[in-house]
């Protein structure tokens, strides 16, 4: 990884990538849990009430220096997009869908906390043409909640989802099992609290404690206890077993939705399709041939660029922010396409497998019974979702 920025000059012919992620790095405040880059919106109140024409800034940016094509997606998560007011938010995505989504039927995805999200925030999302809400939600018990360090509460996020749903958005409802005092009964409740708020889609992830969190920090000092991984897994099944009777389908290791529902945003992701990442922690992905036409410096032989915009308010934002940026090869672009693939319900073709020279790490998976061979195609096991960090990192090791 290194620090680069496109010449002076770029090159014709690359055109803007159909999926645009924007990263909105402000929250209500820190969660517990949370290492993704955000700032409370109390410490920097002058950034936060320009963030969006920030973000429209440096879109124009990238526009300069690739030729305009319509977004099939746009994704406006954080952070919180919504803590910095409906009024802000709405006349962004209607900026977006005016000046980036001409393709027919765009996806427009804005992330939503309960404690910023009403019915006049999401009527007015509607309005302007935004397709989906994504809300954390997170749990549906308040004790929980509190050890997540969320500022809403239980009664907040249901109220929350109503809005959407009658809105007429498509929900998407993040939860979060093997939180510290949470027990299966609990967790059988939360999903079923989800699937009755008519939700389209759900999420569903075990906690991470990531080092440098202050619940890691608590849980290191023996203040909290979490569930062991026996249970974690128990948790994981319950939820697939509730959402898919209940006709949520999953096709991918962490999200179930009703067929038709799948946020496609997110799906051009895990099929290597080019992104833009635009805003203060922002990643993005393009092709070799467009990272030279956008101005990058691309070695001879590399198939793709990847790229994460500064962490930092004053470098991320801006026209053209300062950014860290990775190369790979034919070879590691491939097994990349692979590991991503296996995180799909549809698996990945065999041929794909072969030209990545992984067959015999797949061989190795099938063997153990993480992975499995189902016609011409591999797909990952109930088994090895469950442990997907060790089928990814044989696929990428080979």
């Amino acid at each position: 990884m290194g620090a680069s920025s496109p010449g002076a000059e770029a090159r014709a012919g690359g055109k803007m990538p159909e999926h645009v992620y924007f990263h909105v790095p402000f929250c209500a405040s820190k969660c517990s849990y949370c290492d993704f880059f955000s700032v409370a919106v109390s410490r920097s109140m002058t950034r936060a009430a320009h963030a969006f024409e920030a973000l429209h800034e440096q879109w124009t940016g990238w526009l300069s220096r690739l030729q305009f094509r319509p977004a099939r997606t746009v994704y406006v998560g954080g952070g919180t997009p919504t803590v910095l007011g409906a009024a802000r938010v709405a006349a962004f995505v209607a900026t977006a869908r005016a000046e980036m989504c001409a393709a027919e039927d765009p996806e427009i995805t804005v992330e939503a906390n309960p404690e910023s999200f009403d019915e006049r925030a999401a009527a007015m999302l509607a309005e302007v043409g935004a397709t989906r809400v994504s809300l954390g939600v997170q749990a549906f018990h308040d004790d929980l909640l509190a050890v997540l360090g969320r500022p809403h509460d239980a009664a907040r996020a249901l109220a929350a989802a109503r809005a959407a749903v009658d809105a007429g958005l498509d929900l998407s409802v993040d939860l979060i099992c093997g939180i510290p005092g949470q027990t299966l009964q609990m967790w059988r409740s939360t999903v079923e609290m989800a699937i009755d708020t008519g939700a389209q889609h759900v999420s569903v992830y075990p906690l991470s404690l990531e080092s440098g969190t202050p619940l890691a920090a608590e849980v290191m000092l023996g203040r909290y206890r979490t569930p062991d991984e026996d249970a974690v897994a128990d948790m994981m099944l319950l939820a697939r077993d509730l959402l898919e009777a209940a006709g949520l389908k999953r096709y991918e290791v962490a999200s179930y939705a009703v067929p038709g529902c799948e946020c496609r945003h997110n799906l051009a992701y895990w099929t290597g399709r080019e992104y833009l990442g635009i805003g203060p922690g922002a990643h993005g992905m393009l092709d070799a041939s467009t990272a030279r036409a956008a101005g990058f410096v691309v070695p001879d032989g590399s198939s793709r660029l990847r790229y994460a915009v500064a962490a930092d308010l004053e470098r991320g934002f801006g026209e053209w922010p300062a950014m860290a940026v990775e190369t790979l090869t034919r070879e590691e672009a491939l097994r990349e396409d692979v590991m991503l693939g296996l995180r799909l319900a549809q698996g990945v073709a065999a041929d794909l497998v072969e030209a990545a020279g992984v067959g015999d790490a797949i061989e190795r998976l099938v063997a153990t019974g993480l992975v499995e061979r189902v016609g011409d195609r591999v797909r990952t096991t109930e088994r090895g979702w469950l442990l997907g960090n060790e089928v990814f990192g044989a696929v990428w090791t080979g």
